[in-house]
This record gives C-alpha cells, structure tokens and sequence, in this order.
C-alpha cells in the first residue's frame, strides 16, 4: 500500500475534530449514522476509512465489538493513541478498503463508513469489500457529501440582500476535484465526485440493498457558520442490507 493522502494532514486533521468546525461537521454526520446503526451491543462491527477513530470510539462505548480499517498510517497512529490513553477494545488494522484480503469473507455484522466513500478512487471495488466482509443480510450504513451539494464547482454567492445561494453546479462532472480553499479538507485531499446514480447502482452491483436514505438539515453552529446548508443537505446519509446471496461480478 502506498502513502495515504490523509498522512500528510492526520495532525491537522485530529485537530480540526477537537476544535475547529469540521467536528461541528462530524458530529451531525455520526448523530445520524449511529441513529440508522441502531442496537450494535455484542456485535462485530467494522469502521470502515475509521481515520482516527472517532466513530470507532462511538460505537466501542456502545457495546460493539470494532475493527477499524483505514490506509493511513498517520490516522491509524493516532486512532491507536487515543486507544491507548483509554482503552476501548478497538483493533485497528490497517488495510486498503477495495480489498482487505486481511479480513475473512462475512466477518462483521455491520459496518459502517462515515464521510470516506468519496475519498476512495475505485468505488465498485469497495463496495464488493463491503459486501464481501458482510454476514448475509448484514447492514452497512454510510455517509457521504451529498451528491448534488456540493458538486466541484458549487459555491456560495451573495444575493443583493446579502443571503446565500448556490451557484449552478457541473453534476454530471464525474471524477477526482480538490476545492479552492487550502484551509478544508477537500482543498487538502481533494474527493472523487459521483452522481447520485452512480452510488445507487454501484450498491446494487455489489448485493447492498438500500433500507433507509437521510438528508439532514443543518442546525446550530454548522447552520450559521454556512447559511446555505439550511437549504441543501451537507451530506447523504443510507442504511443498507446485504443480500442473502452476493451478486456475480
């Protein structure tokens, strides 16, 4: 496995959780992941890109037996500091997510990937993971930036009455884009954008049937700091069902 884009950032990136507004972030995107997740006491659960922990943490308090998978070396250092420090019961392994061969077929009950997909270039090769390491009939619940907000080229502009309002986006523009802003975490690592139907039917490709979809409304301090997000959700959010039987690929 080569160098992970996120370990250039990982320092940066925990700080952010801890104190900037990409935790604000975070915490609406888990609130409603753990929300679709439901009862997970004395399940295995895998955490999916677990970056530094912080849904795998969630879900260890929450009586889940975790095993937390991620490509960067520097995110799994701190997953494996905070662990450390106070001890959970996560394993974490370290594992590229379009194939995992470390990781025995139907292991997990559930898993979950919260704000990762988008980072990940071959999408159809991680969902047949995440099919693959699922028991028949186990869940997997995801979050992702939403789709069709943003898009590559989305931004906000000011009207006359200074309110927010989008600007047309490119949503057919498929493929690798990195934001203006040096300061965000898409204009460090950059994201794979994907249409709508191209997430829908990867899953279906893949055995994983969608159960739930969410598109939440920001609130708060995420709500103020962007006006706009109380118009267009800031991500998509599904719970999914592995098939009984695995579709041939």
């Amino acid at each position: 496995m080569s160098r992970a884009a996120y370990d250039d950032i990982a320092g940066w990136y925990d700080e952010a959780l801890r104190s900037g507004p990409l935790g604000r972030f975070q915490d609406l995107a888990i609130s409603i992941v753990l929300d679709l997740v439901g009862e997970v006491e004395g399940r295995r659960v895998c955490d999916l890109a677990c970056g530094q922990g912080i849904l795998s943490r969630r879900l260890a308090r929450l009586g889940a037996v975790v095993t937390g998978v991620d490509i960067s070396r520097g995110m799994l250092d701190l997953a494996r500091r905070y662990e450390r420090d106070e001890p959970q019961g996560v394993d974490y392994v370290r594992g590229d997510a379009r194939s995992l061969p470390q990781i025995h077929d139907e292991a997990f009950e559930g898993l979950v990937c919260n704000l990762a997909l988008m980072d990940i270039p071959d999408l159809e090769a991680a969902l047949r993971t995440v099919a693959r390491v699922l028991r028949p009939g186990g869940w997997f619940v995801f979050s992702i930036t939403h789709p069709c907000f943003p898009t590559p080229s989305l931004g906000w502009t000011s009207r006359v009455d200074d309110e927010l309002e989008p600007e047309i986006p490119d949503y057919f523009a498929e493929g690798f884009w990195r934001r203006d802003n040096p300061e965000g975490v898409r204009g460090k690592v950059g994201s794979y954008h994907r249409t709508m139907g191209t997430y829908v039917n990867a899953l279906a490709r893949a055995g994983l049937s969608i159960e739930h979809l969410d598109e939440p409304r920001a609130t708060g301090d995420l709500a103020e700091r962007i006006p706009g997000y109380l118009e267009v959700p800031p991500f998509l959010v599904a719970r999914c069902k592995r098939d009984l039987a695995l579709v041939e690929t």
